[in-house]
């Protein structure tokens, strides 16, 4: 199969099983796309493509830099996460612009996943920027269990995620994930497992002997510096400063 062919047939075969076991079977197609959008896993966005005839359709975009390193079942919660905006436009009714309203909240809980600002228990379930987590036993856990087999998978992935994405990776690599829907391990954790140090100074070595990833603090570009007398300024690092108050050397902080 073609690689275009094959990465996408993945994502329809996710989208289609999702539709028939949590929203039994009214959505309609969608056009889902992959998209590298800044700060973001996945969009939904209403009537994006038109046809020739002049059909409209929607479009479910995704962020293949996150298929590396997250959980697949995380890959499949966007998924999921975007249908319910789907559903909302086509059967209820949208918040403002990017406003997450208690209908989408609600619906969202219905198929097992739990709203939540923060992506943990205790966030707020309403808002402009939504996250949320599986529900333990819940509808969207089950469907994932019946989708993830060894016929199922995400095959192609972005070998250069960005500092962030890999940041975010250690953080859902401390969630307690079923095993049994991908939980606990992502791709990249699995090409590099013992590789992983998250200290503020992250760096991720890929195994394979392909790729070496490679993600560093930003560096300093301000210091402070301050003198016996109190007195403090800033500047680049590695200045050398002399006090006309107290005749003393400015120490960086």
């Amino acid at each position: 199969m073609k690689p275009t062919t094959q990465a996408y047939a993945e994502l329809q075969q996710a989208y289609d099983h999702f539709n028939v076991t949590l929203f039994e079977g009214t959505l309609p197609d969608c056009l889902i796309t992959l998209q590298r959008e800044k700060h973001t896993f996945g969009y939904f966005s209403r009537n994006r493509f038109v046809d020739r005839d002049g059909t409209k359709i929607d479009e479910i975009a995704l962020n293949p830099s996150y298929f590396a390193v997250q959980p697949l079942v995380e890959v499949l919660q966007t998924i999921a996460h975007e249908q319910v905006h789907l559903w909302q436009h086509h059967y209820g009714t949208p918040g403002r612009t990017k406003y997450h309203n208690h209908e989408w909240a609600t619906k969202m809980e219905s198929i097992g996943l739990m709203p939540s600002s923060t992506g943990l228990p205790g966030g707020r379930m309403v808002g402009d920027q939504m996250a949320d987590y599986a529900i333990e036993g819940g509808a969207f856990l089950k469907a994932c269990e019946q989708l993830i087999t060894e016929d199922f998978r995400i095959s192609w992935l972005d070998r250069f995620p960005s500092q962030k994405q890999v940041m975010q990776a250690a953080c859902l690599a401390s969630l307690d994930l079923a095993p049994s829907v991908g939980g606990g391990s992502a791709p990249m954790q699995q090409m590099a497992e013992q590789s992983l140090v998250i200290t503020g100074l992250a760096v991720v070595e890929q195994l394979n002997e392909e790729a070496v990833i490679v993600v560093q603090q930003k560096q300093q570009t301000r210091a402070r510096y301050q003198c016996k007398c109190g007195t403090k300024v800033w500047g680049k690092p590695g200045l050398k400063l002399l006090c006309m108050e107290c005749d003393d050397v400015f120490l960086a902080d």
